[in-house]
């Protein structure tokens, strides 16, 4: 008795989708085809190219880069991930892009890997399965928790029917918030130009006028690409440590929470034992913060582990590789600090590791211009120009080689802290800060553009006012100084919220309520494999989700090889439940 092809949709064609169906291939053979089911149709829904998607796509500025090595990006899961599934692995993008490893490549050479990614994981599914990709916008899923999905597209008058629907849909364009609202208000009112929290290759720029003064709030990544755009992208260049100016560029005005860039990345190789993590934040940890009547505060329950794994990461490197730096072995050091409250962990550093530099201190790394204060504007210019190079001097220096032990530990904390759901966005934006942060070429040409005029700093917490038809900046950082612009730019990614995103589809599903926000604004999934859940805290048997939109976030859809890939982890588990659903489905029927 024959029994109809099932099918599955994935809204969503990017890194995560692509990796979604990778799991399903190298799933599929014992989950799926293993058990006699003939006949699975997969339908990829994005108007963007499968594999590279919408941030990966070809059609953006070559001097775009990627902020992570070439040798440290991959697609393919190794021994390190912890999953049910078989590992398939493959080569790194340095590898297949026959590259250097330090290379920090651009954003279409990622592209063309994920394509290509892409193509390996279609070619390797079991003889029956086919993908068919939509290059449409998903509006709408219908359908009742037990019978089969539509999925209503654009430009199409019938559904895509759906056995299971998954999205995967990556980074979210969103409403504005009631202060943008505000300011983009005001700048229509008085001609001026407010350009929001955006993917800033999709910004447009040209209303950025040559010599104009620019107000730019965040220092973080997006920052980097208006930076690179604004400048190189408008004929400038580079002659060494100088930059040569084409009279094109506006001049950037930039601030943040913090008033300085993320860290650059760390540009030295990993070399002898790893620290062993995790330490003091682990799986029995998690389970013990699960556990507690009422739930958990992150500040009260869970960072306090977190600051004592990362100083175990930093320390157990600085003593087992430059022991001339510390004042007692560490045996003893290690039971002390393995015992001891945060009090006293800090005196016991305090008198084992003698030099200041060479202890953490993640309060002052966080705010660096906490309390400091420059009489005026150009003291400060040249205080964070010397801050910005002592810390590529120090990230590039294997001497202090603690630095990227801690950033090991992040990666192992973020692999524990998906247990936990959402944790709030001060954890991501520090993960980014200290971890994710631009290519040391980056801020050396920033470093250039400072010198140049053509970047100035504001300071910390930057205020903007929006007055007298125009806007103002300031920060307590230069007391008394205010710089006036008619532009401002919001330099960060809008907030991946659910009830603000402009994503038909799950606007539609909020509109239902067919979906559950966190605190945060959140996607509540199962964090088993991310089906959707409902009011009740119930699973959509037939629904799931994936991505930074929801509250199992991952630090990306790809990742270093041999961190664990906790995206990898997740889409097994998904792969595995939807393969494990259709195997179930198709039986019943022809039963």
């Amino acid at each position: 008795m024959s029994t109809p092809r099932r099918t599955l949709v994935i809204v969503g064609a990017g890194p995560r989708g692509t990796g979604l169906i990778e799991r399903i291939a190298a799933n599929a053979p014992d989950l799926y085809a293993s058990s006699g089911v003939e006949g699975l149709d997969i339908h990829l829904v994005d108007p963007h190219p499968p594999g590279a998607g919408r941030i990966w796509r070809a059609a953006q500025s070559p001097l775009l880069w990627m902020n992570s090595h070439a040798e440290d990006v991959t697609m393919f899961t190794d021994e390190t991930v912890v999953m049910a599934g078989p590992v398939r692995p493959g080569p790194t993008l340095h590898e297949w892009a026959a590259i250097e490893g330090s290379t920090f490549a651009d954003r279409q050479l990622q592209g063309s890997y994920l394509r290509w990614v892409h193509e390996e994981a279609v070619a390797a599914l079991p003889p029956g399965v086919t993908v068919h990709h939509h290059p449409q916008r998903a509006l709408s899923v219908s359908g009742s928790r037990d019978g089969r999905q539509q999925v209503w597209l654009e430009g199409s008058p019938d559904p895509l029917l759906a056995d299971l629907v998954v999205l995967a849909l990556g980074h979210l364009d969103a409403e504005l918030d009631e202060d943008q609202r505000e300011l983009a208000a005001y700048a229509r009112a008085h001609d001026l130009v407010h350009l929001p929290p955006d993917f800033t290759a999709d910004s447009d720029l040209t209303s950025l006028a040559p010599g104009e003064p620019v107000l730019v709030r965040g220092f973080g990544l997006a920052f980097v690409d208006l930076m690179v755009l604004l400048t190189e992208g408008r004929g400038g260049r580079y002659d060494g440590d100088t930059y040569v100016p084409s009279g094109q560029e506006p001049v950037l005005y930039v601030g943040s929470r913090r008033g300085v860039p993320y860290h650059s990345k760390i540009g030295y190789e990993w070399s002898g034992e790893r620290p062993p993590l995790p330490r003091f934040f682990g799986p029995a940890e998690v389970d013990a913060i699960l556990a507690l009547p009422g739930g958990f505060d992150f500040r009260r329950d869970v960072w306090p582990l977190i600051e004592k794994e990362l100083g175990f990461a930093h320390y157990h490197r600085l003593f087992g590789v430059h022991p001339e730096r510390t004042a007692i072995a560490w045996t003893d050091f290690e039971e002390k600090y393995a015992a001891g409250e945060a009090a006293e962990r800090e005196a016991l550093v305090a008198s084992a590791v003698p030099d200041p530099a060479d202890r953490l201190d993640l309060a002052a790394l966080d705010r660096p211009l906490d309390g400091v204060r420059y009489a005026s504007e150009e003291e400060f210019q040249d205080g964070l120009r010397a801050y910005i190079e002592g810390d590529l001097s120090r990230r590039h220096d294997p001497s202090n080689s603690p630095d990227l032990a801690v950033f090991l530990g992040l990666l192992s904390v973020y692999v524990q802290l998906i247990r936990l759901g959402d944790v709030g966005p001060w954890w991501h934006g520090f993960f980014s800060y200290l971890a994710s942060g631009p290519p040391g070429p980056r801020l050396r040409q920033l470093l250039a553009l400072s010198r140049a005029g053509l970047v100035r700093f504001v300071g910390a917490d930057m205020a903007v006012a929006a007055e007298d038809g125009v806007f103002r900046a300031s920060s307590a950082t230069v007391p008394g100084v205010t710089i006036e612009a008619r532009a401002l730019v919001e330099a960060r990614l809008p907030e991946p919220t659910v009830g603000r995103s402009v994503d038909p589809l799950l606007r539609q599903l909020h509109v239902d309520g067919a979906v559950v926000e966190t605190p945060e604004g959140l996607l509540r999934v199962d964090r088993t494999d991310g089906r959707i859940l409902d009011r009740d805290g119930q699973p959509h048997p037939r629904r799931f989700a994936l991505g930074p939109y929801t509250d199992v976030r991952t630090p990306g859809a790809f990742t270093r090889p041999r961190t664990g890939g906790p995206a990898f982890r997740q889409n097994d588990a998904t792969a595995r439940a939807v393969l494990a659903f259709l195997r179930d489905l198709a039986c019943q029927a022809s039963a």
